[in-house]
């Protein structure tokens, strides 16, 4: 049994990503925006997925791309021309309100994103067949209305699971969130009142944190987030560290918790006709069960000419598959980065377009499976093994590591010559993706402009109606001025001495 009519009126296309009502992005709208078109300064910083399509049209608009999508339209076939391995080619089907069409285009980009094909294992889960009650996927979850006064299981401790727990508490009976592991859980207010990631995901930070042990930037940031809620008390600390996994992010969990509306329990162990018994020998009674499990990888459309196995896709920096013998196909946005995931598509997006149209060439077939094996093995060694973490990436290295092929990297030794303020802002300030079109193929002329009032626009949706204007400052913070500035010299080449 899958769902009650009152909760799927709004059933979700197949093959397509769906999202709950409520959902507000993790990252804020500075490190998330395409490189040349900041959010407008009135948007709030961290946005409802509303704002994000409204963000989207505006850009539409302004690059007149509407003219170039073809709306209502599936694609059934990717192919193969007969004569691809000279010319590269493929043949695509489309359907359109009924109607197939068949056309040859040069290349092809993948772009269906990895959160469409929901991961329900409901075979791991004995007894749920006599389960009386109802169930569905978190990609089926719209609105908390049919879970009023319910007693509700959430199965799934990653950023769905923990937002659904959380809002289904002030509508349900009870809720229990069920964990197999535990979970870190990160905030999006840092200290100050500013995003999380706007304050810390610089390139000082980066280069920080590559300096140290993983074992201290492990103890460091646990220490944080135990300071706001301790993990352990609260039933969620897992076993392994905090950069061993993709980090969870939500501000309402603890305050649900201590008020006892969301109950935090162990795996489930088995279902019975009315209730479940976790792994610690406790039994509720529960109604509904919601299983944020995850999404796997599939690419139907494809036919042979991509492969997946056990979640994980073999491409060349997660773009281009190694064996073909046109490089004519690229993936994007197949990544799972500690940071917003928009800033890299596009990045991805001007290599692989590059790379089509021959003005950058891939290494050989060998070293491209080379580079794969090793990245494999770096997220073996780093990550609990999980379908979660079979595409993981650090935002800031991946970035520039895509940047070198395109020549679009920052040069701070240049800036500290050039530009001493706006290499302070490069160096110090949140690595925002107005960095990248600062040199190079692509660059914006009003990249500069975008990186010295970065903060502005952070600022502008807090202030509200307060009579006090809020000074107008950099985002680099002060005290980094006062005792940073006489070693720059020293910390830029050690930074570009380490970088790729």
């Amino acid at each position: 049994m899958l769902s009650r009519a009152l909760c799927l009126q709004e059933k979700p296309e197949e093959g397509r990503a769906s999202i709950y009502r409520s959902v507000i992005i993790n990252t804020s709208k500075e490190m998330m925006c395409f490189s040349d078109f900041p959010i407008p300064d009135d948007f709030p910083n961290y946005m409802h997925h509303s704002k994000i399509m409204e963000y989207f049209r505006m850009y539409a608009r302004r690059f007149d791309l509407l003219r170039h999508i073809r709306f209502r339209t599936s694609v059934r076939r990717v192919a193969k021309r007969p004569d691809f391995a000279t010319t590269g080619r493929w043949e695509v089907e489309t359907e359109s309100e009924g109607k197939q069409e068949s056309a040859i285009f040069d290349a092809v980009l993948v772009c269906t994103g990895h959160h469409t094909d929901a991961h329900l294992p409901l075979h791991t889960f004995p007894g749920l067949d006599k389960f009386e009650g109802w169930y569905l996927h978190s990609r089926d979850y719209k609105s908390p209305q049919a879970f009023a006064e319910k007693r509700v299981i959430v199965v799934g401790t990653g950023n769905s699971g923990i937002d659904i727990a959380v809002e289904l508490s002030h509508r349900a009976k009870q809720v229990f969130l069920s964990t197999k592991r535990g979970t870190w859980v990160m905030h999006r207010v840092a200290e100050g009142g500013y995003p999380f990631d706007f304050s810390y995901l610089s390139r000082f930070t980066q280069l920080l944190q590559s300096l140290l042990p993983l074992s201290v930037s492990n103890f460091m940031l646990e220490r944080k987030l135990n300071m706001r809620f301790d993990h352990a008390l609260y039933g969620l600390k897992p076993k392994h560290r905090v950069f061993n996994q993709h980090l969870t992010i939500n501000d309402d969990l603890p305050n649900r918790i201590i008020s006892g509306r969301v109950r935090v329990k162990p795996n489930i162990k088995q279902f019975t006709e009315t209730s479940a018994i976790f792994e610690d020998g406790t039994r509720e009674d529960i109604d509904a069960v919601v299983f944020a499990t995850g999404y796997s990888f599939s690419f139907p459309f494809l036919e042979d000419s991509v492969k997946v196995m056990e979640n994980q896709v073999p491409l060349y920096k997660f773009i281009f598959p190694a064996d073909l013998e046109k490089p004519t196909l690229a993936f994007i946005g197949y990544i799972q980065p500690l940071g917003a995931i928009m800033p890299i598509s596009e990045m991805q997006s001007r290599w692989a377009t590059r790379v089509f149209k021959g003005l950058h060439k891939l290494p050989p077939t060998s070293t491209m499976l080379a580079d794969i094996a090793q990245a494999k093995d770096k997220i073996a060694k780093r990550y609990v093994a999980s379908r979660r973490h079979t595409i993981q990436v650090d935002y800031i290295p991946y970035m520039d590591e895509l940047a070198c092929q395109l020549g679009v990297k920052p040069n701070l030794p240049m800036l500290f010559l050039t530009d001493p303020r706006l290499a302070l802002e490069v160096l110090l300030g949140p690595c925002t993706p107005y960095q990248y079109p600062l040199p190079g193929p692509g660059a914006w002329q009003g990249a500069r402009a975008a990186i010295l009032t970065q903060k502005q626009r952070v600022d502008q949706p807090l202030r509200g109606t307060a009579r006090h204007p809020v000074p107008r400052c950099s985002s680099v913070p002060h005290i980094f001025k006062v005792f940073f500035s006489l070693g720059l010299i020293v910390a830029t080449l050690i930074y570009v001495s380490l970088s790729p």
